[in-house]
């Protein structure tokens, strides 16, 4: 080992230069991890290189710096980062950019490796006098890459990247076997073929040259320099928070949340407004910025009349009080994404260098601002959604500079939409690869799959002991709970027991298929499709604990006593199951009904032994819904809340055209289902939180705000309720108490109100945590976790694991691997919510794009589907805001249009627009214009006409339109009364008939598809069928619902 010194010239916080000398340490045996290597360097963390490449790549700083994308491009292998290039990543771009590389050295399916040259004794180069560190950076990179080929004893021709020509000339034929050259000449000489990286380096190289070529005019404040803002954060002087922009009002409102602003000062909500773009200061949604306070006589409210052309708007303002209003001073970090555009229609001649065009192109996310994008083929995209990427944003710049990373589509068109759903939502799922599939286990009628007897015999078998069955929604294929339970003790006893799927025993932590699993964090849930979390083999068979098979799985028992229910104690461990029922929602519902059902399972036995069973199965239902019930009663007295989600699904087959339009209807055997995994859920975080008090992985559901809660109280107020927010179980009870005997909607959308002023719950680390702060508000438990899901969740695998520890430690033994420390841990867990909030909003955004396709079908003025009943909820300036129970849809219906006109009603309730005024009140809203005057209140119901909004850039929206100031009234046939049971079980008698009808139409189309040219693969997979069709379906199951039983059948029939 060498000693010597290295000099860093650095700032202090007061910006003043200062001249640092540091001990630096050189040592002869540094890794190189390549494969070929004979000097028997220790390899034993970390990837390594394979031998089979023709060459190494070694790109220099400026590579690194400007092109790091094209080198994530997988199919370039055998790059080797030096640490100089990743030394100066972080200076010039940040922490962020540098985490970028980090996680792209750690992911295995990359062969890139991190090269310490600046502590290897031979590739070390000291920095000489006076020269410029660009030169001394390229100069040290060109000594590693020599030292490689070196090392390797010229075994392996090493290629080093550089954007600096004096750097090619001077290096270039130095020494035979390393060359150097640009990186358009590497993928033209090295990757001819490769158009994707082709088209990514021409994209960036464009970007950078428009950066080069900024006008020095300047638009904008300068951002303060960091050592500034530090210090004015810690004084008070600036607040430091996360921005985020209106979607209703993105050019002209924005606002910073920060934790602690009221607790310094009185003055101060728990935000600070950001108006106006020039406020703003280039800061783009998510950044984390710096805000200075402006002075007071400059503070305002926020608007709070409707936007027009947004969708949905927010209903918690109630006021414009001014408030605590600010501008950008610096950005303390960019938190840029891939943002999707679209290259709007050219109007007129557009400027243009280099043979390239400068296009404004414009996000799909309204909250983004237009993205000046240089391009060679905008005549090409035209009317396409692009993925792009911001590069910088001058002060010199209205708009910030980006370029193109790959075009996803022509605009409108349904599988371009969703993708970009996905893009939007930083959801990224390739097909799982060969090395991930090669490590599942295989399942075939060749090669079946049988429980390992040496698993067998150190689990706790309960194929024979148990009667083990799953309760599931129809036609669910990934299984991952099971449910048993049984009388011991000549009945003094229960013994009650969850079932959950042994994922960690097919996915080894650190494997390839683990890496992806986290990577994904969950699996992501479509309106059309889903992206599962774990290959096929595992989701939909051996981790599936499907009827009838053998399966292992992962269990909590508890011994309960039979009349109290009191815990007597709890087991937890492995085992292997055999699940006897398959049951969906449904059945279980009939059987504890007393209804006769059809069980699968039992089909085919003699009638005494199908009663035998089928009366053991019926007698473990009732007990498993008594147990429930006690458990939410529990709960109750604790403070549970019982809150209200819109839940309106389309049924689809397996070629993703919908069969059927299903709502939710609420049956007992949900809750009872539910109690039982919360149980579980509750009982395994105890356990892991004993075990490891600072490393187990919980969740928690902090309590919202009471600020949020103004909405709710002031709307319940108007109807006459009282809203107690101040705990969970005083908002429980006010919400129970808060019903209208007249009209059901108004308590279902109080409790929508209280779902919506929610706080997000959230997985963390214990060692992060006071243990007070562990308390799940919404359940009203003092420690949960999610155990019950490791198909879809990676949290649950994560505590799977923890509880493989903790049992082995209870058997004095130690844990099967090293237990992740506090801050791997915290990790993990931000990285699960942020991919969490990412699926749910996915979610909600592709169910609005299928809600849209189903009305933008229709003549809003002609077909009778797009009027609707609606309930007021929200009272604005222009306008109010109404909820669609039918469509499980929110909206404005404005009051006042662009025009000026009012909304005036007719002796008839008819509405019309004419001049007029209109005024707000608290609890309504008034129109008065020649007709008259007319009132709006909250909790009103209103007919509405539903329209889709389209524009090109953005995604589509439904409008709502007031028709009539009265609810909607269907047609004679439509209105007929009819007992709720009994209109359920024509519902679903009317959805298997218009099933029936779909698969007798579907037979007829892959007759006619037998005749034409054969489909793509793309078209085969994501192309929605034309008979039947996307929307037909949907029809006529509204249709048939209209109808009694018996005229359906007769439809039925003509139509068949």
């Amino acid at each position: 080992m060498i000693k010597t010194e290295r000099v860093l010239h650095l700032k202090s916080c007061r910006g003043r230069k200062v001249r640092v000398v540091r001990e630096h340490y050189l040592r002869e045996r540094v890794p190189c991890y390549s494969a070929l290597c004979q000097a028997g360097c220790d390899h034993r963390e970390g990837k390594v290189l394979p031998a089979d490449l023709t060459h190494y790549v070694v790109p220099d700083v400026g590579v690194v710096v400007d092109y790091l994308e094209v080198l994530e491009v997988r199919e370039l292998q055998g790059v080797v980062f030096t640490q100089t290039a990743c030394q100066a990543l972080q200076h010039s771009k940040g922490r962020r950019q540098y985490n970028r590389l980090r996680n792209l050295l750690k992911d295995p399916r990359h062969d890139c490796v991190l090269f310490a040259n600046e502590f290897q004794e031979y590739s070390y180069c000291p920095r000489e006098k006076g020269e410029r560190q660009e030169k001394w950076q390229t100069r040290c990179v060109y000594s590693a890459a020599v030292w490689y080929y070196n090392h390797l004893a010229g075994v392996k021709d090493v290629v080093m990247l550089t954007e600096d020509q004096e750097a090619v000339a001077q290096y270039g034929s130095l020494n035979s076997g390393v060359y150097v050259i640009s990186v358009r000449d590497f993928l033209q000489n090295f990757w001819p073929e490769l158009h994707a990286a082709h088209e990514l380096y021409s994209s960036v190289s464009l970007a950078l040259q428009e950066k080069e070529s900024e006008a020095p005019e300047r638009q904008y404040a300068e951002h303060l320099p960091a050592e500034l803002l530090e210090a004015g954060i810690k004084s008070g002087r600036y607040i430091q928070g996360t921005l985020n922009v209106s979607k209703h009002r993105a050019l002209s409102e924005a606002s910073i949340t920060a934790e602690g602003l009221s607790s310094k000062n009185s003055d101060l909500s728990w935000s600070v407004l950001v108006s106006g773009a020039k406020n703003r200061n280039r800061a783009v949604h998510g950044d984390l910025v710096a805000v200075e306070l402006l002075p007071k006589s400059e503070w305002r409210g926020k608007d709070t009349a409707l936007a027009e052309g947004r969708g949905e708007e927010p209903s918690g303002e109630g006021d414009r009080k001014p408030m605590a209003t600010g501008r950008v001073v610096g950005i303390l970090q960019r938190n840029w994404r891939d943002y999707v555009v679209t290259f709007p229609p050219r109007e007129g001649p557009q400027p243009q260098t280099r043979k390239s065009q400068r296009i404004l192109a414009v996000p799909w996310d309204h909250r983004i601002p237009k993205i000046r994008v240089s391009t060679q083929q905008a005549d090409a995209l035209q009317d396409h959604r692009v993925v792009v990427r911001m590069d910088s944003w001058e002060s010199s710049s209205l708009y910030p500079n980006g370029h193109s990373v790959r075009v996803l589509g022509r605009a409108g068109e349904l599988e371009t939409e969703v993708q970009t759903v996905l893009v939007e939502n930083c959801i990224h799922v390739p097909p799982f690869s060969e090395a991930q599939l090669r490590e599942m286990p295989v399942n075939s009628p060749e090669r079946p799959w049988a429980v390992d007897p040496v698993q067998a015999a150190q689990r706790r078998d309960l194929r024979a002991s148990h009667l083990v069955f799953s309760i599931d929604p129809p036609g669910c294929e990934d299984v991952d709970d099971t449910l048993s339970v049984q009388r011991l003790n000549g009945g003094a006893t229960l013994e009650l027991g969850v079932h959950i799927a042994d994922v960690t025993h097919f996915v080894s932590e650190g494997s390839l298929t683990d890496l992806e699993a986290r990577t994904r964090a969950t699996t992501y849930y479509l309106a059309d499709r889903r992206y599962d979390m774990l290959p096929a083999v595992l989701s939909g068979d051996l981790c599936s604990l499907l009827g009838g098979v053998d399966r292992y799985a992962m269990s909590v028992m508890w011994e309960l006593d039979a009349q109290t229910l009191a815990v007597e104690s709890v087991w937890y461990g492995r085992t292997v199951v055999r699940s006897s029922y398959k049951l969906h929602y449904e059945l279980a519902q009939a059987l504890l009904d007393g209804q006769r059902a059809e069980v699968p399972e039992l089909a085919g036995l003699g009638a005494e032994e199908q009663g035998g069973r089928l009366a053991r199965l019926a007698d473990a239902l009732e007990t498993l819904t008594r147990v429930a019930r006690h458990l939410r009663a529990q709960r109750d007295r604790g403070g549970a809340l019982e809150l209200e989600g819109v839940e309106v699904r389309a049924q689809l087959d397996e070629e993703r055209n919908i069969t059927a339009l299903v709502p939710r209807q609420p049956l007992e055997v949900h809750e009872t289902v539910a109690e039982c995994m919360i149980y579980a859920n509750h009982w395994v975080a105890r356990k892991i939180q004993e075990a490891f008090p600072h490393q187990a992985l919980l969740r928690r559901h902090p309590p919202p705000r009471q600020e949020f809660f103004s909405q709710l109280v002031d709307t319940a107020a108007a109807r006459g309720f009282t809203v107690d927010t101040s705990t969970n179980k005083a908002l429980a009870d006010s919400l129970d108490l808060a019903v209208d005997p007249r009209d059901p909607l108004v308590n279902r959308l109080l409790r929508i109100m209280a779902t919506t002023a929610m706080s997000q719950a959230v997985y963390f680390s214990t060692g992060l945590q006071a243990q007070d702060q562990f308390y799940h508000y919404g359940l009203a438990l003092d420690r949960y976790t999610h155990f019950t899901s490791p198909i879809r969740r990676y949290a649950d695998i994560v505590v799977h694991r923890l509880l493989a520890a903790a049992i082995a430690v209870d058997r004095g033994s130690e844990p099967g691997g090293a237990v992740a420390s506090n801050k791997d841990l915290e990790e993990t867990a931000h990285h699960i919510n942020n991919k969490n909030q990412a699926a749910q909003q996915a979610q909600k955004l592709s169910t609005e794009l299928f809600q849209c396709l189903y009305f933008k079908e229709r003549d809003p003025q002609s077909d009778q589907r797009c009027v609707a009943d609606a309930v007021i909820y929200s009272i604005r300036d222009n306008g109010v805001l109404a909820f669609v129970p039918e469509y499980g849809v929110k909206g404005p219906v404005y009051m006042k249009n662009r025009e000026g006109q009012v909304v005036a009603v007719g002796e008839d309730g008819r509405c019309e627009w004419q001049s007029g005024a209109v005024r707000r009140h608290p609890d309504h809203i008034t129109t008065s214009s020649s007709c008259g005057s007319a009132t709006f209140r909250l909790f009103d119901h209103i007919t509405v006409r539903i329209s889709v909004r389209s524009t090109l850039c953005h995604a589509d929206a439904l409008s709502l339109e007031v028709v009539s100031n009265g609810p909607h009234r269907r047609t004679a046939a439509a209105a007929e009364p009819q007992p709720a049971r009994s209109q359920g079980r024509s519902s679903s008698q009317l959805v298997r008939e218009v099933v029936r009808l779909a698969e007798e139409a579907s037979q007829q189309a892959q007759e006619k598809a037998a005749r034409r040219p054969k489909l793509s693969r793309e078209e085969r997979e994501f192309s929605q069928t034309k008979t039947p069709n996307l929307y037909s379906l949907l029809e006529e199951v509204r249709e048939l619902a209209l109808l009694d039983p018996e005229a359906a059948s007769r439809l039925c029939a003509t139509t068949a």
